[in-house]
């Protein structure tokens, strides 16, 4: 049954349909839905729902009003107290972008659920961040992407130096955020940053087929497929050989598999429920 989920936050909504799919949605069209500490707490709470959540198999992240998110709001640093500003002090504020970075970009690369994000417009600094931590990126023909944060003085945050990383390399995610220019799609899809580019008349329809394949496709195994390869990333081969006996045993045991392969003698679309 479709519910909405409680963020907290007019920047950012969330809900869950019928097939499993959760959206969550960024909403600050105005200002290119760049980032409020309410917008990021909304989507740390949001996130903590869809992870465990039984009635959620496939998370999407995406962005109001044409853009996906153009990141830190500049405009509100050179109003306020710049980007290391608003704790109690500076340990204090160290720690609270820990949490927020753990609960964000943290959970939708470690969820044991696909994430997609769908990537209708720019996607700039830490926006861009959020995007490279789901698991796969469906973005509009015209969208751009950036770092952008060295436009600003900034390291970057949210993950994207590592996921950036792991995509294209050291030495392109160096030149990537030294030299922050805009990346058309085009680009980004040849680099293997985004996973599809389609036009715009065609993009919600896409991204909205891709959600609901993964929302229909095996649970546990998507599970342990993610585990495995985000485990691949930073364990050696033989931890990864480990983890791929004990997980492929363990799906073969269950009733997902047993639904998959008896369809497949059936000449039918499996349908997994979980078990």
């Amino acid at each position: 049954m479709a519910r909405s989920i409680e963020t907290g936050s007019e920047h950012l909504s969330a809900e869950v349909d019928d097939h499993g799919v959760a959206v969550i949605t960024m909403n600050r069209p105005e200002r290119r839905n760049a980032m409020t500490d309410d917008m990021l707490s909304g989507l740390a709470l949001a996130l903590a729902d869809v992870e465990v959540a039984n009635d959620v198999r496939c998370v999407v992240l995406t962005g109001a009003g044409g853009a996906f998110c153009a990141g830190g709001d500049v405009k509100g640093f050179a109003e306020g107290d710049g980007a290391g500003g608003g704790a109690a002090s500076w340990d204090v504020g160290v720690h609270e972008q820990r949490l927020s970075h753990k609960n964000t970009s943290g959970v939708l690369f470690n969820m044991p659920k696909p994430t997609l994000a769908a990537i209708p417009g720019a996607a700039a600094g830490a926006g861009l961040s959020l995007a490279l931590a789901c698991d796969l990126r469906v973005a509009v023909d015209t969208a751009v992407m950036t770092t952008a944060f060295a436009r600003v003085g900034l390291a970057g945050d949210y993950g994207g130096t590592w996921f950036l990383t792991q995509l294209v390399g050291p030495a392109k995610a160096k030149e990537l955020y030294f030299l922050p220019e805009r990346m058309d799609m085009a680009t980004a899809l040849d680099l293997g940053i985004v996973n599809r580019v389609v036009g715009a008349e065609d993009f919600e329809a896409t991204w909205q087929d891709m959600a609901a394949r993964l929302a229909a496709g095996p649970p546990i195994a998507y599970r342990y497929m993610k585990e495995n390869i985000n485990r691949s990333v930073t364990g050696d081969l033989m931890t990864t050989l480990e983890l791929e006996s004990t997980h492929h045993r363990h799906t073969g045991t269950t009733q997902d598999h047993k639904e998959a392969s008896q369809a497949f003698v059936d000449k039918r679309e499996p349908v997994f429920e979980g078990r």
